[in-house]
């Protein structure tokens, strides 16, 4: 049996689940298919953005010319810095959430 103990305010999400009762349920089948269904979309999203990814790393290292304005080339920067952090923010909730998920 699996245990989830994340507590909303080590989140900063507190305010979102005000009201929602602290006793601890079992989830149901259905429950369950669906949340692994859901976690199974998310696993796939990045995947694909995995792939996105490589396709662009061989872009930039081919030996195929390529050509931007100071401009765009900010703009890819920028973008993938943004990108960069919410991957970063992603594996840092990742971590606790993996050590806020236990089996007893």
């Amino acid at each position: 049996m699996y245990e989830i103990i994340a507590n909303p305010e080590d989140y900063q999400i507190d305010q979102l689940i005000n009201g929602t009762g602290n006793a601890n349920i079992e989830l149901s089948k259905e429950d369950r298919n669906n949340w692994a269904g859901e976690i199974i979309n998310f696993s796939e999203k990045l995947t694909e953005f995995a792939k996105k990814s490589k396709e662009l790393a061989k872009i930039f290292s081919s030996n195929d010319k390529i050509s931007a304005t100071p401009a765009s080339l900010r703009t890819l920067k920028v973008q993938l810095f943004l990108i960069n952090d919410s991957l970063n923010s992603a594996l840092e909730i990742a971590d606790k959430l993996e050590s806020d998920i236990i089996k007893k």
